[in-house]
């Protein structure tokens, strides 16, 4: 059973610590490496609005993610307390991989969850999203920037 408060390092303000961040940032940048997508990771106590999909949502398009040039930025969301998480992508790369891929890494990541596994789980889910990313949208050298800061987002 997902124990949420694993998560939790020296107190409760703190959802992931230094490691755990440098981790998730370096399983991020290597799966931009190959691609011109943006994959981003949103960590927080609740989701404030109940649903994981609708904050997901809403954070998604507060952060300006869907400002990307081919509409391929994807949020990995997580609500620990609520043990709850969602993926959100953009309309790009969702409709290139289709419904059951995206359900697939949420059924991935859970099954980390229900481990412990949680930084792994997560690591293992942006390299899979990094590698649909890769087939739709490969990296050009002479086009390619990183749009989106792959700085962990945490909430409270």
């Amino acid at each position: 059973m997902w124990n949420p408060f694993s998560l939790f390092k020296t107190n409760t303000d703190k959802l992931l610590n230094t490691s755990d961040k440098q981790m998730l940032v370096q399983a991020i940048q290597a799966a931009e490496k190959t691609t011109s997508g943006e994959i981003r990771v949103h960590v927080e106590s609740r989701t404030k609005k109940g649903d994981a999909l609708t904050r997901a949502t809403e954070i998604f398009f507060k952060q300006k993610m869907n400002a990307t040039k081919e509409r391929n930025g994807v949020l990995v969301y997580v609500a620990v307390e609520d043990r709850k998480l969602a993926i959100y992508a953009d309309q790009g790369i969702y409709d290139k991989v289709g419904v059951e891929f995206w359900y697939s890494q949420v059924q991935e990541m859970t099954a980390h969850f229900k481990e412990e596994n949680y930084v792994q789980g997560m690591s293992v889910v942006i390299a899979e999203i990094g590698k649909a990313l890769t087939n739709h949208f490969p990296y050009d050298r002479v086009t390619d920037s990183n749009e989106l800061s792959d700085e962990i987002m945490i909430g409270k």
